[in-house]
């Protein structure tokens, strides 16, 4: 067979069974989309060429004609009617399927149309094709904070690498069924914008951050970013949801006698009394000095764990002290 092996293409055997051939497609979808590589030219080239396979294999009638005519396949019934020799045809512009220029159609995937399909692949139901569009152009990036900028929100600058479609193409990577000069018959071109993004106080990680009307770029739309938010781990707080936990040395003479100590916060230190006897691990809470909570006028606590610190390096006096005290408690 010349020219594409569509089965090599999707992984699978040429008995594949239509479930095999679909499972394949799904897989393949989801890691070379271009939603989830953006700007990745040989993503974009590979993701073409799966679904084009798909189109193929998971069509009976069109399977049986590429297994016996290959990639052009289209071209069965000339071949047929000129004796299985090869017919004069016209060339066939695959990129109007994605496109949707040219002289696209409805093309269906054993009764799926590629809306269908995607939309199961990213989350877009047969009820919501309509929103489909707009979710091609969304751009969803990462981004790293600080527990400091978690609590008091912040101002970062973002670059975004964004793809356009040609505009002498109108995205189809050709021009009268020659690849186009312009985007070298991608279809697109890259771009590059910074963009000034607001933390908002009380984000975590797992939080995500929508910057409207700053995705791809498209024909009279626009996407909108999505950042996904990761809060780093801090030296001296565990965050617990919207409280904060610290750990704060207390000495023994002050655990068993009482008195005061210092508790960090994020915003400065904040004095914490001791009460006589107090026992190692146990947690103070600090109302409201925690971190805000997203979206409301609220805040966490800070719990200060106790972890009382035992002397060394006890000099003479010291230990003559401590043996009294023994004395004193074994008696």
């Amino acid at each position: 067979m010349a020219g594409k092996d569509y089965y090599n293409i999707l992984g699978v055997a040429k008995n594949a069974s239509d479930k095999e051939i679909k499972q394949a497609f799904r897989k393949l979808a989801r890691k070379y989309h271009p939603d989830v590589n953006p700007g990745d030219k040989s993503a974009e080239e590979k993701f073409k060429q799966i679904s084009e396979a798909y189109e193929v294999l998971s069509d009976d009638k069109k399977r049986k004609k590429y297994d016996q005519f290959g990639d052009q396949w289209q071209y069965a019934d000339q071949y047929s009617r000129a004796g299985g020799q090869k017919a004069g045809y016209q060339a066939y512009d695959f990129s109007d399927i994605f496109s949707g220029g040219g002289q696209s159609q409805s093309y269906r995937y054993a009764g799926d149309d590629l809306g269908s399909i995607f939309g199961d692949l990213f989350g877009t139901g047969r009820g919501q094709r309509e929103a489909a569009p707009k979710r091609v152009k969304d751009i969803e990036s990462a981004i790293e904070v600080t527990l400091e900028e978690a609590f008091s929100g912040a101002t970062r600058l973002f670059t975004i690498q964004d793809s356009k479609p040609c505009q002498t193409c109108h995205g189809t990577g050709r021009v009268h069924r020659i690849p186009c000069s312009t985007c070298g018959g991608t279809g697109t071109h890259s771009t590059e914008k910074r963009i000034e993004v607001k933390i908002p106080a009380g984000v975590k990680t797992g939080s995500r951050i929508r910057i409207a009307g700053q995705g791809r770029d498209g024909y009279g739309t626009t996407g909108d970013l999505y950042l996904a938010v990761t809060v780093k781990p801090h030296p001296v707080f565990e965050r617990q949801e919207n409280d904060l936990l610290v750990n704060i040395d207390v000495p023994l003479a002050t655990a068993v006698l009482g008195g005061e100590v210092k508790v960090p916060t994020l915003k400065g230190k904040l004095a914490l009394k001791i009460p006589p006897e107090t026992q190692n691990g146990r947690v103070f809470r600090l109302t409201g000095q925690g971190m805000p909570a997203l979206g409301k006028d609220t805040r966490g606590d800070i719990k200060a764990k106790v972890n009382v610190v035992i002397p060394t390096n006890l000099s003479e006096e010291e230990k003559q002290l401590f043996g009294k005290l023994k004395k004193l408690r074994d008696s």
